[in-house]
């Protein structure tokens, strides 16, 4: 059976309220949580992009429920010994229920620095490089690399979890899909592909953790949820690698702009009709996830998770 978890979007919200929405997730029978790491929203219609690793630790004091990063570059922005760091860290304040979600990342987040932006190859290469650090540091032994893209001097964490941090790989095309197989703990992906969920097992995946994000909008009607839903993540739609390069919120809006309703009312789930939501859950429970993180646009989070409690979550969790 699918476990359903709910997803915090730090592009929408402050860390306060994202705090809110942990507690009131678990109280509707949630059972697990992702948190997106942002430098920058997609787009300025969002508002907001706090610093994921402050509010994971209110988090850890605010639920009792396991919580992930959706995901994490460690390779541009942030070094990945201070990513192994934060996560060690993480992980030790949630007692063991962290888990590390990592991606090749975007350059509306990493270029902030001022670095090349460089290939989707050669950033899935930073990225296995990355992950191999991460895991040796967490072994919380003195570590030295001279690596072909990073380079540690002496360095061990002091406060590491009692077992390794699992790591999660974000993947949607066939290289990276085998690089999630390769270095992965879990592999993580954002439609209900069995193709994808295939190609996994195949390459080496076998029976670890499938996890799936899944963007809603309930709305009292279909149409205030397809507004909203246009409004502020019609950007989902975008082709090709426009997600991946684009670096300034106005073009992502731009592009967004040429995103005709009707399409993102197929792919997002808008207004109250509570079977379409049930539906959505299940082409990716038939698909073979094992975790569902749902994303509520838009505000309205006491309607959503009370509907989401009485009518939807029973269906799915025994």
């Amino acid at each position: 059976m699918v476990s359903i978890g709910y997803f915090l979007s730090c592009e929408e919200y402050g860390p306060q309220e994202l705090v809110r929405q942990a507690r009131m997730a678990e109280e509707a029978g949630f059972r697990r949580l992702w948190i997106s790491d942002h430098f920058h929203p997609w787009t300025d219609a969002q508002g907001h992009s706090p610093f994921v690793w402050s509010v994971i630790g209110a988090l850890s004091q605010a639920t009792s429920l396991p919580v992930g990063t959706a995901v994490t570059c460690p390779t541009f922005r942030m070094h990945p010994l201070v990513v192994a760091h934060a996560a060690a860290t993480a992980a030790v304040q949630l007692d063991g229920r962290f888990t590390l979600g990592v991606g090749s990342g975007e350059a509306l987040n990493e270029h902030v620095l001022g670095q090349r932006w460089p290939p989707p190859g050669e950033r899935l290469e930073m990225l296995e490089e990355a992950v191999q650090l991460i895991r040796r540091l967490h072994t919380g032994k003195r570590t030295t690399h001279r690596g072909t893209y990073y380079r540690v001097d002496d360095a061990r964490l002091y406060t590491v979890p009692e077992q390794p941090v699992p790591v999660s790989v974000s993947a949607f095309g066939p290289k990276a899909v085998a690089l999630a197989a390769r270095i992965g703990d879990a592999f993580c992906t954002a439609s209900p592909s069995a193709e994808l969920v295939s190609r996994y097992r195949e390459a080496g995946g076998g029976d670890r953790t499938v996890q799936g994000g899944m963007k809603v909008c309930w709305a009292p009607t279909e149409e205030e949820g397809l507004e909203k839903a246009h409004r502020l993540w019609a950007t989902e739609l975008l082709p090709g690698q426009l997600n991946a390069t684009l670096t300034r919120q106005k073009d992502f809006a731009a592009a967004a702009s040429l995103i005709p309703r009707e399409a993102v009312g197929e792919q997002i789930v808008c207004g109250p009709d509570a079977e379409r939501h049930r539906a959505r859950l299940r082409q990716y429970a038939d698909a073979g996830f094992d975790e569902v993180y749902v994303h509520q646009i838009g505000g309205r989070q006491e309607e959503f998770f009370r509907v989401y409690q009485d009518e939807i979550l029973p269906s799915f969790h025994s």
